[in-house]
């Protein structure tokens, strides 16, 4: 009896053991996968995440207009940090102009390029050599890209928010599948 007993026990131990297990694993990956979405955000850049309420800005366009988000409420925009001397801007903005501004800027999407900390004859050139007919803005000591990235961080970004003055999608480099899904994103919102 004793022994049917100390083997009963042994069983329970090892189911217990083996459910401990299970649920040591499932917490262990429940956190990994946590700090692997908040690294993301920071790897990337970012100190603003899908969800987060847009803060305020004002922007001055380079055709002397200034625009705030309070004005902006209501609408689908597309915010898109960028410079000249960006490389993969400069590859990016042709797309953003084909397949995001032609299609779109008839169903009311605002589309604001914003060039990072470059003075104003840097921006009209550089808004002329890309053949952009999208909105330029300024962003002097790049006081609107710090409300979405750490200073430090580079461009090639953009950020959609929506009719809420939500944030809901967040690139970072020119990736052609992250930009399918936010051309995705935004036919959806405009929809």
């Amino acid at each position: 009896m004793d022994e049917e007993r100390g083997i009963w026990n042994l069983g329970v131990i090892m189911k217990l053991f083996k459910i401990s297990i299970i649920v040591a694993y499932s917490l262990l990956s429940l956190l990994m996968t946590s700090i692997a979405m908040g690294d993301e955000t920071t790897e990337r850049g970012y100190i603003v995440k899908v969800g987060d309420p847009c803060l305020d800005f004002t922007l001055e366009l380079i055709d002397g207009r200034t625009v705030t988000l309070e004005e902006l409420k209501g609408q689908i925009i597309m915010l898109q940090f960028t410079a000249s001397w960006c490389s993969v801007c400069r590859r990016e903005m042709p797309f953003i102009e084909n397949d995001i501004w032609f299609p779109f800027k008839e169903k009311g999407l605002v589309l604001i390029g914003v060039d990072r900390d470059e003075p104003f004859d840097t921006v009209v050139k550089f808004a002329e050599e890309m053949k952009i007919t999208y909105p330029l803005a300024l962003d002097p000591r790049a006081k609107v890209f710090q409300n979405f990235a750490h200073k430090e961080a580079g461009v090639t970004r953009n950020i959609i928010v929506d009719k809420n003055g939500k944030i809901v999608f967040l690139t970072r480099l020119f990736e052609e599948e992250e930009f399918n899904s936010m051309v995705a994103v935004i036919s959806d919102l405009l929809d």
